[in-house]
């Protein structure tokens, strides 16, 4: 009895155990790869494994971006064991099959494919289906149009400048909140609502978007991305009760001239207004991605000179240079000719790296250098990635604007995108950050108290005290 038992146990540890465990190493393989065989006869795919069912890389990615916060090993790891090849890679991530692109020339190939490839993120649970982001064709083109002419434009610049800079200085002056600077002035653009009770409260429900827009998919209460579509909903309540008072009122205020009235005066081809939904959509689809980015950039401009003193300095020479005293508020004339400080705008942008990868699902099955692409599957470029290899940018985790003297190679500063989905707010992130930087360096003077704080990847990055600084004022050369 105990030979035979001995015997079981024998067969199951060298036989059965080994067999299931190729088989859960091997059933996303199986499962996707004999489907396609059937279909079309071919299934070379981009090199890569596709994990475990039902959550694939998930554990590897958050281990890389969660756990030893090493984000960039994560391709690192596919460079090593599948090559370089021609920059793409098979997976299963977020709940999908997947290629990873982290090459520019196939970047490029996916973002100026729009027939081939279109928008995948973000969630139209989380932005709505009538979203800039989201929608296609013409009503894409129409709703972009209005944005680019809205927002970059000589004249609408010169308006952005003479907005915000009143709220930038009151903001420096009376420091107390991180990020809150940015957001304030996105909200007052965007809607006309000014610091208080409401915007305290939408600043919470953005932060719990954040937090889903790169969550797994999941409406299993206690995930981010559950928390995140009931933050939408709160959101949407809140806009869809601003747009019930300003269409009872009749007219456009003379007072909130701002995108919300622009979307409710737009009208499609055949004359017809956007519907509410178009509106509420594409309202919180662009104030989050003014809150996300711009603050996040300003928080990480903020860090990086906190480290690099001598950028500071070259920055300071650069605005006085202009010869400009007391409380002047700078106009975009005068921002083209900080050559210096836009430098120091691009290298933040490209070192923060606060959209990691952009998503698209593939219409057709095509190829791509003999490589199958099915049709369903993901696309996730990885364009952090193309920021930080070394191929691209030399030393790139090297905080140094003076690489900016020359043009980046093609294709590899995909800070915004590219194509037809190139962030039509890029313009106005840089000139926020701009005047930022224009109102902080000569006036004051900060100090990071932790400047080894750790930084969390998930969902963009930020460190993971908030920034601390000793913060004070230097004088009023140019406040």
């Amino acid at each position: 009895m105990e030979e035979g038992t001995q015997s079981w146990w024998i067969a199951i540890l060298f036989g059965v155990l080994p067999l299931l465990v190729w088989i859960l190493w091997s059933w996303n393989e199986l499962w996707f790869l004999i489907p396609l065989k059937a279909h079309s006869g071919s299934t070379k795919l981009p090199p890569g494994h596709m994990g475990l069912p039902f959550i694939g890389e998930m554990l590897s990615f958050l281990w890389y971006f969660n756990i030893v916060r090493r984000p960039d090993d994560f391709i690192t790891s596919k460079r090593n064991r599948y090559g370089d090849g021609v920059g793409m890679y098979r997976t299963y991530l977020f709940g999908s099959p997947s290629i990873i692109g982290c090459s520019p020339a196939f970047n490029k190939y996916v973002l100026q494919s729009s027939d081939l490839f279109q928008q995948k993120w973000p969630s139209t649970e989380l932005f709505g289906l009538h979203a800039l982001a989201i929608v296609e064709g013409k009503p894409h083109t129409r709703l972009r149009s209005y944005l680019t002419n809205a927002i970059n434009r000589p004249d609408a610049l010169k308006k952005i400048t003479t907005i915000i800079q009143p709220h930038i200085v009151s903001s420096l002056r009376s420091w107390a909140e991180k990020g809150r600077i940015t957001f304030e002035n996105i909200s007052n653009m965007f809607v006309s609502f000014k610091p208080g009770p409401i915007l305290d409260v939408m600043d919470q429900y953005f932060s719990g978007l954040l937090r889903g827009v790169r969550a797994q998919p999941s409406k299993i209460p206690g995930t981010a991305f559950y928390h995140a579509f009931q933050c939408r909903k709160k959101l949407d309540a809140i806009f869809r009760e601003e747009l019930e008072k300003r269409k009872q009122s009749g007219s456009m205020s003379k007072d909130k001239n701002d995108l919300m009235e622009g979307l409710m005066v737009m009208r499609d081809e055949e004359g017809k207004l956007l519907g509410d939904d178009e509106v509420l959509d594409n309202m919180i689809t662009l104030l989050f991605g003014g809150y996300e980015s711009t603050s996040t950039a300003i928080m990480w401009a903020l860090y990086y000179l906190g480290k690099h003193h001598d950028v500071v300095q070259k920055i300071r020479e650069e605005i006085l240079a202009l010869g400009k005293k007391g409380d002047y508020y700078i106009t975009s004339e005068d921002l083209a000719q900080l050559k210096y400080t836009n430098k120091v705008v691009e290298e933040t942008l490209r070192m923060a790296n606060i959209s990691p990868f952009f998503f698209r699902e593939v219409k057709e099955d095509t190829s791509y250098q003999g490589y199958k692409i099915p049709k369903g599957w993901n696309i996730i470029l990885w364009t952090r990635y193309l920021h930080t290899d070394a191929k691209n940018f030399d030393d790139p985790m090297n905080f140094n604007p003076e690489r900016w003297n020359e043009p980046p190679k093609p294709g590899t500063n995909q800070v915004f995108g590219a194509g037809m989905r190139f962030c039509p707010g890029n313009t106005l992130a840089r000139l926020q950050i701009a005047i930022f930087i224009y109102h902080l360096v000569p006036g004051y003077t900060w100090e990071l108290i932790n400047p080894d704080a750790k930084i969390k990847y998930l969902p963009h990055p930020a460190l993971e005290d908030g920034l601390k600084i000793a913060f004070s004022t230097i004088g009023d050369e140019i406040l």
